[in-house]
């Protein structure tokens, strides 16, 4: 593998596009309000690093914007701020809630318990969040099978290797992204036990980890200059620092996370470095939560969307997994089937 180091660049440009990011979590808005406008009104409140991750919180937006679509709702799309609090989280959705929007969707897992806490104050308002299960007969929890979709990943990263070597990059070393890790690590080991995983995280407990792509690309970096050939990152807005850095360093490949940021606009100019994403289907999520709203037949509960049913998937833009379609789909089908049960949690 040809070493082609775009470290300093990398960092650079990431470092505007973080602070980029934050400044405009500042503002509240960033779509149309729904003042007077006779239209039902949606509320979203993204995670760090806004709608334009290319990843996460993108995904999100796809279903909102589908659902202004279709629907004809009007959607208010709010962003986090890194180091917020409960507290500041609990604002903003209380915000939302006053000004009448119906869903409000909280988007990331640290949203759980705002949710909770503001859904009883206003019973006659659906709530939902995603990647957690909040408490409340009027909100609806979304979580996904990423370990599964990672499982997928690793069969991949396994079959591709030319070094031997692959790695994972987590923003966050919680149990969530741990679900990740975990999936990933078994399909690999489980399609060819002398391959190596190095296992990385930007932070141990620090939600800058998806907001902070230049760390992330110091990362790759380090892994990169150990032989690792295919590296799957797991971090939100982080992985466009992981992705330029790799898309450097001829023969490497990148694994995406969330949307499939190989059809991302942002991401374009590395397309031909990511082999393929874990795609999770936010976006149906979040437009089933609000047509549920607007039949007057709002969900409520939990909802895990799996591998079986699409909820979480290995995306084919590129045509680079093309040849591996037959062990892919044998994956799946066994994942399916029962035959073989992913980790959630690494060992």
């Amino acid at each position: 593998m040809r070493r082609v180091s775009r470290l300093a660049a990398t960092v650079a440009v990431s470092a505007v596009l973080a602070l980029t990011a934050s400044a405009c979590g500042e503002s509240s808005t960033e779509s149309n309000e729904n003042e007077e406008s006779g239209e039902l009104g949606v509320g979203i409140a993204f995670d760090v690093g806004g709608r334009n991750d290319h990843s996460f919180n993108e995904a999100a937006a796809r279903g909102g914007d589908r659902a202004e679509e279709e629907l004809g709702v009007s959607i208010d799309y709010q962003t986090a701020r890194n180091g917020e609090t409960d507290a500041d989280r609990v604002q903003r959705l209380t915000s939302l809630a006053q000004e009448g929007y119906n869903p409000v969707i909280g988007v990331g897992y640290l949203y759980g318990n705002a949710i909770t806490e503001v859904a009883a104050d206003f019973p006659d308002t659906t709530f939902g969040v995603v990647d957690s299960v909040p408490e409340g007969d009027n909100t609806y929890g979304m979580t996904f099978a990423e370990h599964e979709g990672s499982y997928l990943a690793g069969v991949a990263a396994a079959l591709t290797t030319q070094t031997g070597s692959v790695g994972f990059i987590g923003g966050v070393e919680n149990p969530l992204i741990q679900k990740f890790e975990a999936g990933f690590v078994q399909g690999v080991e489980e399609t060819d036990p002398e391959i190596t995983v190095d296992v990385n995280y930007l932070y141990r407990d620090d939600d800058r980890g998806f907001n902070d792509p230049a760390r992330a690309a110091e990362q790759a970096d380090g892994m990169l200059g150990r032989d690792v050939d295919v590296i799957y990152t797991a971090a939100g807005s982080s992985g466009q620092g992981s992705i330029e850095q790799i898309a450097g360093v001829e023969g490497a490949w990148a694994i995406g996370v969330d949307s499939d940021q190989y059809q991302q606009p942002g991401l374009a100019e590395y397309q031909n470095s990511i082999l393929t994403s874990v795609v999770k289907g936010v976006d149906v999520a979040v437009y089933d939560l609000i047509e549920s709203v607007v039949n007057e037949e709002p969900l409520t509960g939990h909802h895990e969307y799996t591998l079986a049913e699409g909820g979480v998937s290995l995306a084919t833009s590129g045509g680079f997994i093309d040849d591996l379609a037959p062990q892919l789909e044998e994956a799946t089908q066994r994942i399916a089937d029962g035959e073989v049960t992913v980790r959630d949690t690494p060992q």
